[in-house]
């Protein structure tokens, strides 16, 4: 009976991690999982061979128990525009979606601006529950200000974070935050939001 209860009392939420390839999704997933992550990594056969010795494909998956009542589980979507069937199918039942960057990449605000538009409907149905983390920034400490920007423009008011994908604690942090915001009921200002419920991203 008692057991019954504790399962009852039990919260999981589901977070979507997605970004192009190169970004840091299943490293960074890899840093905070406490299970051994389940990955679908391949060797690449395209031009992404001599960025990377292996994609994921269809979905890595870990899970941050955060204490005994709260888990998050953690998916991480395939980054390669070919495999964008499966962002579809990984949104199904997200709370929140977790956009990683890599700033050395040629032109990081535009992945940013299609991959918010691409997850365009997980945003709408979330009231715009995202944080966003840019790996390699470097040392410029105005850089982010760029991002911070492109997301103000689409009507959002999220967290944007510089962070490397390799430690713990900026994954945490980020999970944190998304957390705060999924749990707040006035996180957003969705108004005059592209997310806004029933608007269309133009």
């Amino acid at each position: 009976m008692g057991s019954a209860s504790a399962d009852a009392e039990r919260v999981n939420l589901k977070i979507l991690f997605a970004g192009p390839p190169g970004a840091g999704k299943t490293t960074a997933i890899a840093a905070v999982s406490d299970i051994p992550v389940v990955g679908t990594d391949v060797a690449p056969t395209d031009e992404l061979r001599f960025m990377k010795a292996s994609t994921t494909v269809a979905m890595d998956y870990g899970v941050l128990q955060l204490d005994a009542q709260y888990a998050i589980h953690l998916y991480g979507a395939p980054g390669q525009r070919r495999f964008d069937f499966m962002w579809d199918v990984l949104s199904v039942g997200a709370l929140g979606l977790v956009l990683l960057l890599n700033h050395e990449e040629p032109a990081p605000l535009d992945d940013l601006a299609a991959y918010m538009d691409a997850f365009h409907a997980l945003l709408s149905r979330t009231r715009g529950s995202m944080v966003v983390g840019v790996t390699r920034l470097g040392a410029d400490p105005n850089a982010i200000d760029a991002y911070r920007g492109l997301v103000t423009s689409y009507g959002l008011t999220v967290p944007v974070f510089d962070v490397d994908a390799r430690r713990r604690a900026d994954v945490r942090c980020m999970l944190l935050s998304l957390a705060g915001l999924i749990a707040s009921q006035d996180r957003v200002q969705m108004t005059h939001s592209r997310f806004a419920p029933g608007r269309v991203a133009g």
